[in-house]
């Protein structure tokens, strides 16, 4: 379900409360005039003045600080940030929002530390910045929370408003039913912290499901690992998270997919391998994981070569005590040691080439 929330005034939240609204989802107050909430886009209005105050409070706010802020919709928090920080750099994808942001501030004469990006956050290159407090948009809560944690810019924290359902994945350790490939692969590189659990009765339109504050802190050490290998790695193991590690790697598609990406494959045979599945007629070779064709994997060419190959990565399953261990109930200590077990083996999970 997509959903957004969205800071509003509270002489708003109050409009709606008394039952006043001319329609639906249409509102004005003093400082905004009439504007009309989508709810199927999710814009839902942060009412409570003490959950804006408690994240702004929790997200240790500097008088020096750059404030990133996606999504501020009208500006509730916003405005508290613009009294505590130096600067606050909002995006919004919505105008009519920009407009209303813009002068709310303005009117508070706090317009000098604001600077509104009217872009969409996912498509945009991010300014530099010391802290993100923000409340984000679920539709686009994962890509948004990789791009922070993976990206180039470094930041000392961010504090974010979510779903709370998707806050526990993200919370999530091994062994909870919600562990999942995203909390492995944010846990790589940052720590969550749980600030606390938000009523859907603090938004106006009321949302179907309750919210939760999260405080994520990037890792001052990473493991030096690549990248790109581990993200296909946890892909492959987290597939079937509660099935066996032998009983995924057993599987002749996985087999293959790996056999194709791995270094072991000589020149020789990485050509014997591409005539096997070359398309004469579209000029085509299919790499892609998820629409390998299967009869593929019975060709005489193919078919001692896999057989060894799966052999091999079992013998190493077996061999480090993983063979009948789940992803669901492995650290990421132990995931990364796996990982360096097949990478010295020859054995690669992201594909170069790509």
């Amino acid at each position: 379900m997509l959903w957004r929330i969205y800071s509003f005034s509270f002489d708003v939240a109050r409009f709606f409360i008394r039952g006043q609204p001319l329609r639906p989802l249409v509102t004005k107050s003093r400082d905004e005039g009439n504007i009309y909430l989508h709810k199927s886009r999710g814009q839902h209005i942060l009412t409570n003045p003490r959950v804006l105050d408690t994240i702004v409070r929790k997200a240790d706010v500097r008088p020096t600080d750059t404030i990133l802020e996606i999504g501020p919709g009208t500006g509730n928090l916003t405005l508290k940030l613009l009294e505590v920080a130096q600067k606050v750099v909002a995006i919004e994808i919505d105008k009519r929002m920009v407009e209303i942001l813009i002068s709310r501030a303005s009117k508070r004469g706090l317009e000098n530390r604001l600077s509104v990006i009217y872009k969409d956050a996912l498509k945009t290159e991010l300014p530099q910045f010391d802290a993100i407090v923000a409340n984000i948009p679920y539709g686009i809560s994962s890509p948004l929370i990789a791009k922070f944690v993976f990206g180039a810019n470094s930041f000392r924290s961010a504090t974010l408003l979510l779903q709370k359902e998707f806050a526990r994945r993200l919370l999530a350790n091994p062994g909870d039913s919600q562990f999942n490939r995203l909390a492995v692969n944010v846990k790589l590189v940052a720590d969550v912290e749980f600030i606390m659990d938000v009523s859907k009765r603090d938004f106006v339109p009321c949302p179907k499901v309750d919210s939760s504050v999260v405080k994520i802190h990037p890792k001052v050490n990473v493991p030096s690992v690549d990248m790109n290998e581990w993200w296909a790695f946890t892909r492959t193991c987290f597939s079937k998270k509660n099935k066996t590690l032998g009983a995924t790697f057993k599987q002749k598609k996985k087999a293959y997919e790996l056999l194709r990406r791995s270094q072991m494959v000589d020149e020789h045979k990485e050509k014997v391998l591409t005539n096997c599945i070359y398309d004469d007629e579209t000029n085509e070779i299919n790499d892609e994981e998820e629409e390998v064709d299967e009869e593929h994997l019975h060709l005489p060419c193919l078919e001692k070569e896999m057989n060894l190959f799966r052999d091999k990565i079992i013998e190493i399953l077996r061999a480090s005590g993983f063979e009948e261990r789940r992803p669901s109930k492995l650290s990421n200590k132990e995931l990364l040691y796996l990982l360096s077990l097949f990478n010295q083996a020859g054995i690669h999970f992201h594909d170069k080439a790509k």
